[in-house]
């Protein structure tokens, strides 16, 4: 599968689909399309890895600059459709500390907005 990376709006969220392999090789280009995407504005990303077929540190580590850019700007970050070997990747790592797994866009969605709906009546909270 080819590495490809493309991008729509849904419900307040700007979902990321990637396919293929992100490793050292594809990991700088995935880095300058998420860079583009949140420069035009996107604040919210839910990543669909759903057909990422490797993930290595060098892509992990893209992922997480993301991730802290999108909180230095009152954004974030979560996955969607993270097959078994990547997000055994992730609990490895202990990223799961920091990212959200989401089994679907529509579990996503409803995060984002009850996260929206606690920032609006000051309960912030943050999911784990």
């Amino acid at each position: 599968m080819e590495f490809a990376v493309a991008h729509r709006e849904e419900q307040g969220l700007t979902v990321v689909k990637i396919s293929g392999e992100i490793d050292v090789f594809t990991s700088p280009r995935l880095r300058e399309l998420l860079l583009e995407i949140i420069d035009t504005g996107a604040a919210h990303l839910v990543v669909d890895l759903g057909e990422v077929t490797f993930l290595d540190s060098t892509g992990l580590g893209v992922l997480v600059g993301i991730y802290h850019r999108l909180r230095a700007r009152d954004g974030s970050m979560s996955f969607m459709g993270v097959n078994d070997r990547v997000r055994r990747v992730f609990h490895v790592t202990q990223l799961t500390k920091i990212f959200v797994l989401h089994h679907s866009l529509e579990d996503a969605i409803a995060a984002h907005e009850a996260a929206q709906s606690g920032e609006a009546t000051g309960n912030s909270r943050t999911a784990s």
